[in-house]
Order: C-alpha cells, then structure tokens, then sequence
C-alpha cells in the first residue's frame, strides 16, 4: 500500500471515529453517514455547546489517547475534517 493509501484509510478511520463516539457521547440524533466531514461542530453545524466541548476533550483523551494542551489552537473544534487533522497530526508527530 502506497504511503499515500495509507495516509487516506488513517484519515477514513479517523474520521468514521469521531462521527460514531461523538453521536454515541453527545447524544446526537443522526447516524455517521448523515455527518459530512465539513459539518462545523458548534454554531448551525451540530450545534454543540461549551460541554458537548468538554466532552470532545475526553474523547481524544480516552480514545485516541491524545491530551490537549494550553498552547494548542482551538481552531482544531471547527468541523469534523480539523479535528480529524488535529488528531492524525498528533499522532504523526
């Protein structure tokens, strides 16, 4: 498998990853394939809130095992794509 292949099957997994527990832990009416990977996570995208954002914070702890820092961006929150950038690129690093 090219490095590229595997660079899009990582990001696939990523981000089916993060559509199913953030359905499951948010309690979100929808299932993965209704989420497109550009669907913000607050405002009119899932519409989430300060907890629901919390909560996103557990996950890439528990799931991904991935802590986030002081220093890092909170831009990484916008959509399901940037959150999925932030965790490949965490893992990568």
């Amino acid at each position: 498998m090219s490095a590229m292949n595997k660079d899009i099957e990582q990001r696939k997994a990523v981000l089916l990853t993060i559509k199913s527990e953030i359905i499951q832990r948010l309690n979100i009416q929808r299932d993965e394939l209704q989420i497109d990977d550009d669907t913000a996570l607050f405002g009119n995208g899932l519409k989430l809130d300060s907890v629901d954002a919390t909560e996103i914070v557990v996950m890439l702890d528990k799931v991904f095992g991935l802590k986030v820092g002081e220093g890092d961006d909170p831009s990484y929150m916008r959509s399901i794509n940037s959150l999925a950038t932030f965790i490949i690129q965490k893992q990568n690093a």
